[in-house]
Order: structure tokens, then sequence, then C-alpha cells
């Protein structure tokens, strides 16, 4: 199969709520697809549509090559599945929460011890196995939660928030964990609300309000969904100068990336010489003044207003 995902105008709705709206995507096979939004945009209520748990309002669906509506079963003994509330057993150690999913999975004889070590090496939680769950911290109960999801070495992974709540080098570790599965041919579904995670898949969509708004490589994304242009200004008394460059009228947003300021404004406006100026004709001294590639933040932040004006537009009945 060139794809182990099929979607087209999967829809759910729950009442009068449509949690899904009519979205439409592919995942071929090996690659680490990312699903970015906010809480709530519909994320993991689509994940649960892929997996076979909730059945669609509307559209159509397939994964490795089986139907979401018909045929739940077949996928569910073919995918892993990792929630981001981490499905454990408190009270079970290390090993033991393993074993149980194991079994679940429906692995026996050699297999089943195989695997289980396999994963407690690969890991580094051979000295942990004997360790209740609850006295894990969050990053060993990510590693655990995921070797629990996949230790019948499904074709395909789901992975919901699977990063929420775990420390910086715990989030590390854990991509380089999904970028060898990549390699080795495991296709990766993965939400997330961390934009710069994004930045490890091979391709990925944003959702908002139900809706895809984008989708794309991150470079793609970048290149030319962004609707404005980012400068990025670095000055002395840069919290100070955040405050006065607010007040230029050619400035859309503006925001601290650290020691620089990020200003949006409108593409193609040639305003770098006009910030500069009006920097300095209120004392401060100005390094540079210089357009950079947005990042995939700066672009969903863009994307949403843009939705968001549009949707304030229609509500009050004035024209586009």
């Amino acid at each position: 199969m060139e794809f182990s995902v099929r979607a087209e105008g999967l829809t759910r709705r729950f009442g009068d709520f449509v949690a899904v709206d009519h979205v439409s995507f592919d995942i071929r096979r090996g690659e680490v697809w990312g699903f970015l939004g906010p809480n709530g945009a519909g994320k993991s209520t689509t994940i649960r549509m892929l997996c076979g748990i909730l059945d669609p309002t509307e559209g159509t669906a397939e994964v490795l090559g089986f139907n979401v509506r018909r045929q739940p079963e077949e996928i569910k003994t073919r995918i892993g599945y990792m929630s981001q509330r981490f499905s454990l057993y408190p009270d079970l150690t290390v090993r033991e929460n393993l074993e149980f999913y194991a079994g679940v999975y429906g692995l026996s004889g050699p297999a089943f011890r195989t695997q289980v070590d396999k994963w407690l090496d690969r890991s580094g939680l051979s000295d942990r196995q004997r360790t209740p769950t609850r006295e894990l911290s969050g990053g060993f109960r990510q590693r655990l939660a995921m070797g629990c999801a996949v230790l019948h070495r499904p074709q395909m992974v789901f992975l919901d928030e699977p990063t929420a709540g775990v420390d910086p080098v715990s989030r590390r570790e854990f991509w380089d964990m999904i970028d060898r599965f990549s390699e080795e041919g495991t296709t990766i579904m993965v939400t997330t609300h961390y934009m710069d995670e994004a930045e490890h898949c091979n391709r990925l969509a944003f959702i908002y309000d139900g809706q895809i708004i984008t989708r794309g490589t991150p470079e793609e994304i970048k290149h030319a969904q962004m609707p404005d242009q980012i400068l990025e200004i670095r000055t002395g008394r840069f919290v100070e100068a955040l405050a006065a460059i607010e007040g230029h009228p050619q400035v859309k947003e503006a925001a601290l990336h650290g020691a620089a300021i990020h200003v949006t404004v409108e593409r193609g406006a040639d305003v770098t010489g006009q910030l500069a100026d009006y920097l300095r004709q209120r004392g401060f001294t100005v390094d540079t003044v210089e357009p950079i590639l947005p990042s995939l933040e700066d672009v969903f932040v863009a994307l949403v207003e843009v939705r968001e004006a549009e949707k304030t537009r229609v509500s009050e009945g004035r024209p586009r």
C-alpha cells in the first residue's frame, strides 16, 4: 500500500456540535504525519474514528486498507494506540504492565517474553522493570506507554498528545524513538499542540475548529502558507522596544522571541528602514531589522487570525 490512511470528508457530530468537519487527508506508508492544533480542535476525535473506536457521522476513511465503518476489528489488531493519558495500571510494575498488554494483543510463547525483554532494553526500563508504575517519572511512564502500544509490532501507531506534561529532555528522547520506528517502516500519526515538535514530521496538517486549515511539509507551510511577512528586530532594551514598536501603524503583531522581537507586517511591505528609524527616534539603538522565515507557530497564529476575522465579518453580515 502506498497510503496507510486515506480519509475523505470525515465528520463527527455530537448533537448540534461538529467536532470534526469534513476533513480529508492521506498518510503515506512509513512517514511521520503530524496533526497540530489547540486543545478541542478535533485531533483526538479524528484519531478515535481512525482507530475504529468512534463511528464517523459522515465521510469515509481507510486504515491499512480496511474501512473504519465496516472493518474496525481488523484495524484494531494491526495498529498501536497511545492516548494522552497513558493508559497504564499504576499498581502494576513496569514488567507487569508490558506483560498484560502483550497478552491483550495475543502474544504468547517465546514471542511474549522476547518482545517484553526487547522493549525493556530498548527503552532503558530494564533497571526499573520491578518498579511500580506509579513511582515512575513522567518521562519513564511515557516510554512504558509507548511500549504497551507497540509490543505486537503494529504496522501503524497513533500517538495522541504523547508528550503532554513531560519535561523537554524526555520530549526530545521520545521523538528520537519515533524517528527510529519510522526508519523501520512503521507509519506514525501523532497529534500535538507543541508547534516545535512539528519540525520532526514528514508532513503535517493544522486543524482548527474541526477543520483542516493547511497541510504540507513543514517547509512548504512556512514558505507558502504565511499570509504576512515576519521581521526580526534586534535592539537594546528589547522589552521596552516591544511596547514601542506595537504602536507603529504597519505592525500587525509583535512578540518577544528570546532577546529579539518578531513583528508581523503586510507581505511585500518594505518597512525595515521605517521600523529602524521609528525606534531610533524613540531613543533605542537598533542592531538589525531583517526578514526571516516564519516559524510554524507564526503561520498557525496568522491563519487562525484570518479565519477569525472572516467569521466576524460573516456574523456581522459584512461583505468580504
